[in-house]
């Protein structure tokens, strides 16, 4: 254990993990990736990237590689021209793959649409037709605030084709927050739908469209797809029926090239200020590393895989890795509509066996739900098809990351546990599946030709065994290219922590242990400060996550007259464990489990068991809101909540509480 004196900058590296688990031979025969990938990246950065963008169609190549002149605004592939759509459809036509599924679809009640590259090509083809007839061109942005459906693809493909920047909203988001991204990006067409399922019940979409362009000078139009047949109410002269415009278009549309350095879409990501921030991704190189690292990190073989990515197209994992990624590599993949647990808790699974899925990428709340639920429901169903399970969205949990090898990959599958962001475009670090032993909680390294590091306070790196904040030093290819209108903002917000050193600086806290692999602490706001040590909250809930009773669990640091920051916990028990769980002796042992596992110091002053956690509609644990609890706060702004009276039991149950 460190001592506190001397030690305040850099993160206490506390909870030590020694399983790992090596690709089997076989695997590790037919793998894409091979440890030479490494190598070739070390020796020529730029070269290797030259190569990763050759696996793309370019109707002009590029002068430069990489122009890092105006850091930190980067050029990739400078000169070079291309159609991001052409490349993500057309391309596998023109190479006699029209006929291979692109998408199986499953609606969340039941119904299901296949549809192939040559149905892909002409219903973007459509789509874009339509666009352009209502006045949409390069340069304009779009706004899509639809569920999980077909046309969200064609909607986004559509745009690319024009040269128009889309702006996905998930679904989920309120009228006033769609408002303030369609104003900030000054969108001239909304799509959307007149409604969507959830949890069996049509739920009006379309209504909150009219709500938040009320106040919406630039919106010309609004395209609605009908999905619900829930009653809208009617614009004649902005509203448009999907049905109406889109489908009489011709299916053929002539694409056109554009700068690999041409806008291809904003997505925004909440900001500290309340304002959102809108993230600028760009053609050539964002395509280059979706389809680079899709490739690689799946182990992608797309004549015969079946990839599926839970995420919501709202979020930019779902951007890359439903939308481009795998359509740039013309994959077959399967996207889902509703809730895992609409109709019954096995319905994953059911659409793993019924598609022989075999990549599943998931979020570890998600996995951590599945656990809650219990190991019997995978068990009723064929999950053997599946050969590489991702994991994405915060660090995951050595036992949950266990648990989903185990029960989802029977005991043989490769994880891959990727790191990235919004900013970053596409995965960063992550293992490679048929290269490294991985090891259950860990990001492990950065890919072939991505850098990072991590540092203390001044920036000097720490060395194996030590924890600090993680930065990416050198530029990458999908990179962001600034905040939409506001490039100071994007310099301030990533770039001056370490403007001194060139880094970017992602928010995160991280470690090394003694083998020098990474892993990932969770946001630095995330740390706590117990008595001079510098503790992860990631840590200490997947010590608690560890004992058998828990599922899931969320600490924060509240206010400690004594050692400055006490730490709190709230804990969901797993499916089928009984209420003495719940019970004083047994909260007693779980502040014990911790102190084992971590050390006294990271004991949690106060145990609370509780039956949901606060939770955005992207599985975030908001740990903003469990901290106001845990000081006796009003509880601050829930809107982006997935269900904001969880908020009321916590509070309910906590009062009813206490430490022994």
């Amino acid at each position: 254990m460190s001592q506190p004196d001397g030690h305040s900058s850099t993160l206490d590296n506390l909870l030590n993990e020694s399983r790992t688990f090596p690709p089997s031979e076989e695997f590790a025969g037919k793998a894409n990736a091979t440890a030479a990938l490494y190598d070739e990246a070390a020796a020529d950065r730029e070269a290797f990237w030259a190569k990763q963008a050759e696996r793309l169609h370019w109707d002009t190549r590029w002068d430069t590689v990489l122009d890092w002149s105006s850091a930190p605004f980067a050029k990739w592939f400078d000169g070079g021209r291309l159609n991001v759509a052409y490349n993500c459809a057309d391309r596998h036509v023109a190479a006699g793959n029209g006929e291979r599924v692109a998408i199986h679809w499953e609606g969340e009640p039941g119904d299901t649409r296949t549809i192939t590259y040559a149905e892909l090509q002409r219903e973007v083809s459509r789509t874009a037709n339509a666009l352009a007839a209502l006045g949409v061109g390069a340069g304009d942005r779009v706004a899509i605030y639809l569920p999980m459906l077909p046309e969200a693809v064609f909607s986004m493909l559509a745009c690319a084709r024009l040269g128009a920047l889309h702006s996905v909203v998930f679904g989920g988001f309120s009228a006033e927050a769609l408002r303030n991204r369609i104003n900030d990006a000054e969108a001239k067409v909304v799509i959307t739908s007149d409604g969507q399922y959830r949890r069996n019940k049509a739920m009006p979409l379309k209504a909150n469209v009219d709500e938040a362009v009320r106040e919406t000078p630039s919106v010309e139009h609004v395209l609605v797809v009908k999905r619900t047949d829930i009653d809208v109410e009617w614009d004649g002269d902005r509203d448009k029926w999907w049905h109406d415009v889109v489908d009489p278009q011709p299916d053929q549309h002539a694409p056109e090239a554009f700068d690999a350095e041409h806008p291809l879409f904003i997505l925004y990501t909440s900001g500290t200020t309340g304002k959102p921030k809108g993230i600028l991704h760009t053609s050539g190189g964002y395509l280059t590393q979706a389809a680079y690292t899709h490739h690689n990190v799946f182990d992608l073989k797309p004549e015969s895989d079946v990839f599926w990515c839970t995420a919501d197209i709202g979020w930019v994992t779902g951007h890359t890795y439903i939308v481009y990624g795998p359509l740039a590599n013309g994959a077959t993949q399967v996207i889902y509509e509703g809730t895992p647990n609409t109709p019954h808790e096995g319905r994953h699974w059911e659409i793993v066996q019924k598609y022989g899925v075999t990549l599943y990428y998931t979020a570890p709340t998600t996995i951590r739900t599945f656990m809650k639920w219990g190991a019997q429901i995978p068990a009723e169903y064929d999950l053997s098809t599946l050969r590489v399970l991702g994991s994405v969205g915060e660090p995951i949990n050595p036992e949950a990351w266990i648990w989903y090898r185990e029960n989802i990959g029977g005991g043989r599958t490769p994880i891959v546990d990727t790191w990235w962001q919004t900013e970053t475009g596409a995965i960063m670090i992550s293992p490679l599946p048929g290269v490294t032993a991985a090891k259950p909680g860990s990001a492990q390294r950065p890919l072939p030709g991505i850098s990072a590091k991590v540092v203390d306070e001044e920036g000097g790196e720490v060395g194996k065994g030590g924890g600090g904040l993680l930065v990416l030093d050198k530029p990458w290819p999908s990179m962001l290219r600034g905040i939409w209108g506001d490039d100071q903002r994007f310099v301030d917000t990533y770039w001056a922590r370490f403007a001194e050193q060139g880094y970017y600086f992602a928010g995160d806290g991280a470690k090394y242990d003694a083998d020098g692999d990474l892993w990932l602490l969770g946001r630095v706001d995330d740390v706590m400060n117990v008595s001079g040590h510098r503790i992860s909250t990631t840590e200490v809930e997947s010590a608690l996550v560890s004992h058998d009773n828990v599922a899931e669990a969320a600490v924060v640091g509240a206010s400690d007259p004594t050692t400055g920051q006490g730490i709190v916990a709230f804990v969901i028990l797993r499916g089928g464990v009984d209420d003495a769980a719940g019970g004083e002796a047994a909260l007693k042992e779980l502040r014990e489990h911790v102190s084992k596992e971590i050390g006294p110091i990271a004991k949690p002053r106060q145990i609370m068991v509780v039956p949901e956690l606060p939770k955005t509609r992207s599985g975030k644990i908001m740990r903003r809101l469990l901290r106001d609890v845990a000081e006796n706060r009003e509880v601050g702004d829930v809107s982006t909540l997935a269900d904001s009276s969880v908020m009321d039991l916590i509070s309910q149950g906590l009062t009813s509480s206490s430490d022994d």
